[in-house]
C-alpha cells in the first residue's frame, strides 16, 4: 500500500495548491481525482482546453495551467480517475482505477472535493434536453460540445460566464430568465462597500454583461412560475416576468442558482457542520488552516464554503502550510510569516462575496418545490411525499428513508439533500440544524466486486 504524508482528495485550485505547496515544504502527497485529468471543475481539462478553447473559455480559466504545472513535483504522485469510495481512520483511502480497487495511507488528509451545483427541482425538470449549467460548461470544456436553442434560467453570476462564453462560441443562448428580483439587488447594497474592496468581480460581471447585451440576448429578470414544458423532451420555458406570461420555445434548458459545498467525504469521516444561512446550504466547521474537529482531517476550497476559484487556491496553500507546520517540516513562527499575505489576498477574494450572496438568491420557487415536483430523481420522490412524510411524524432526512427511500440511490442525496432538509424544517418548524441531513456512509460511490476482487497494493509507480 502506499504511503504519503499527505493524501490530497480533489485536483481543483484547492487541491492543486495544496499539493504543490505541501511538497515544496518537504512533503510526500498522493493526490486524488475523479477526472483523468487535473483541473477540478473549474479548470476542468486545462492543459489541453486552454490552447483549443481559451478564447472562448477566458483568461481566467487558463490560470488553472499554472496550478497544473505545480503538480509536476517529484514527491506529487497524482492519480487520475480515482474514484473514492471510502475513508478510514489511520488514513486509509480506497478508491478504484483502471477497473480495479487500491488503497493509500497518509499522515493527515485534506479533503479538496469542491462544490456541486444546487439543485433547481422546477416542474418539467427530469425532461430530456435539461442539464445544469455546469454540466453544459463541461461539455465545451473538455469536448467543445455547446449546446445549441438554449436558455438560461436561474440566478448568479456564473449564468452570465456561461452565456458570454456561448456568445464568443457563435451560438448565444436564446434568452437568460433570471429569478433574482431588483429587491434582491437594493438588499444588497448594504454590502457594497465590500463589493468595492473586492471591485474585479464586479469588473468582471459588467464585462461579461456589456457581452451579452452586445449580442443582444433577451434578458427576464424575477422571474416566478417557473416550468419546463415539453411531450418527451423539452420544448419550452414558461414563466411571469415584468407581471406579464411569457413562453420561449427552445431545446435544451440549462438551470442553475448557485453552488454549495461538496460535504459527502467530510460527513462520512464524522465532520461537524453547521447551516449556512446566507448560502442557504451545510458547510464544515473549520480553523482559518482548515483543520476539522476530526484530528488529521482538513478541508480547503468550495468544500469549506463558497467562495470561488482564487479563495480556494489560496485556502488550498494554507492547508498546506498547516499541514507542514503540524509534520515539524515549517515552525509555527514561520508558517505565520508565510500565511499573511495568503489571508490578506484571501479577505480580498472574499469581500465580494456578502454582495453576491445577497444580490443572487437561490430561487424560492425550488427551494420549496410544488408538491407535484420530483425532489430525488433516483427514487423518483415529490416534494408533496416529503411533506406527506413530515406529517405522520418524519423529523429528519435519515427517518424519511424509512418512508419513501429519498437519498438511497446512486447518488446517495447529493442531490435530494439540501431540498429534503428544507422541506422537512419548514413542515416541522424546525431549523436546518435541527432537522440535519442524511447519514453519509461508504462505498462514496458505486463500486463493483470486480474492483473489489482486482484490488491490490498501489504502487506510486502506477501513476500516469
Amino acid at each position: 500500500m502506499a504511503q504519503s504524508d499527505l493524501i490530497v482528495i480533489g485536483a481543483g485550485p484547492a487541491g492543486m495548491a495544496a499539493a504543490a505547496t505541501a511538497a515544496e515544504y518537504g512533503l510526500s502527497v498522493t493526490l486524488l481525482d475523479e477526472q483523468p485529468r487535473p483541473g477540478g471543475q473549474i479548470y476542468r481539462d486545462v492543459d489541453r482546453a486552454a490552447p483549443r478553447r481559451g478564447t472562448i473559455l477566458g483568461a481566467d480559466f487558463s490560470h488553472g495551467a499554472t496550478l497544473t504545472a505545480g503538480l509536476r513535483h517529484d514527491r506529487v504522485t497524482h492519480l487520475g480517475g480515482a474514484v473514492v469510495w471510502a475513508i478510514e481512520n489511520g488514513f486509509r483511502v480506497s478508491y478504484t482505477r483502471n477497473g480495479r480497487g487500491g488503497q493509500v495511507s497518509g499522515s493527515r488528509i485534506l479533503l479538496a472535493t469542491g462544490a456541486l451545483e444546487r439543485p433547481m427541482p422546477l416542474p418539467g425538470w427530469t425532461l430530456p434536453g435539461v442539464m445544469s449549467a455546469g454540466a453544459a460548461q463541461i461539455l465545451l470544456k473538455q469536448s467543445g460540445v455547446l449546446a445549441r436553442r438554449a436558455v438560461l434560467v436561474g440566478a448568479g453570476p456564473l449564468l452570465y460566464l456561461i452565456a458570454a462564453q456561448m456568445v464568443r462560441a457563435g451560438t448565444p443562448p436564446l434568452a437568460l430568465v433570471e429569478t433574482q428580483s431588483r429587491g434582491a439587488l437594493l438588499s444588497a447594497m448594504r454590502h457594497a462597500g465590500g463589493a468595492l474592496r473586492g471591485w474585479p468581480y464586479l469588473s468582471k460581471g459588467l464585462g461579461l454583461l456589456s457581452e451579452i447585451v452586445r449580442a443582444r440576448v433577451p434578458r427576464f429578470t424575477g422571474a416566478t412560475a417557473l416550468a419546463i414544458e415539453g411531450d418527451g423532451s423539452a420544448e419550452a420555458v414558461s414563466f411571469r416576468s415584468g407581471g406579464k406570461a411569457h413562453r420561449i420555445g427552445c431545446d435544451t434548458v440549462l438551470l442553475h442558482h448557485g453552488v454549495v459545498p461538496n460535504t459527502q467525504a467530510a460527513r462520512s469521516i464524522g465532520v461537524s457542520h453547521r447551516w449556512d444561512a446566507v448560502q442557504h446550504c451545510f458547510a464544515p466547521v473549520l480553523d482559518k488552516w482548515g483543520a476539522t474537529d476530526v484530528d488529521g482531517v482538513l478541508i480547503a476550497g468550495d468544500g469549506a464554503g463558497i467562495g470561488g476559484a482564487q479563495a480556494a487556491e489560496i485556502a488550498g496553500r494554507l492547508a498546506a502550510l498547516g499541514v507542514a507546520s503540524d509534520l515539524g517540516m515549517l515552525s509555527p513562527a514561520d508558517r505565520d510569516a508565510v500565511a499573511v499575505p495568503l489571508l490578506r489576498r484571501q479577505a480580498r477574494e472574499l469581500a465580494a462575496r456578502p454582495f453576491l450572496d445577497a444580490a443572487y438568491p437561490p430561487c424560492a420557487e425550488a427551494l420549496a418545490p410544488a408538491d407535484a415536483t420530483i425532489v430525488c430523481r433516483c427514487e423518483e420522490v415529490t416534494a408533496g411525499e416529503i411533506r406527506g412524510y413530515a406529517k405522520l411524524g418524519c423529523l429528519g432526512p435519515n427517518q424519511a428513508k424509512a418512508f419513501g427511500r429519498p437519498g438511497m440511490g446512486p447518488c446517495q442525496g447529493r442531490y435530494c439533500g439540501l431540498t429534503v432538509t428544507g422541506l422537512l424544517a419548514e413542515a416541522t418548524g424546525q431549523t436546518p440544524d435541527e432537522t440535519g441531513y442524511y447519514r453519509i456512509r461508504p462505498p462514496l460511490k458505486p463500486v463493483t466486486l470486480g474492483e473489489l476482487a482486482a484490488m491490490q497494493d498501489t504502487r506510486h509507480d502506477a501513476a500516469e
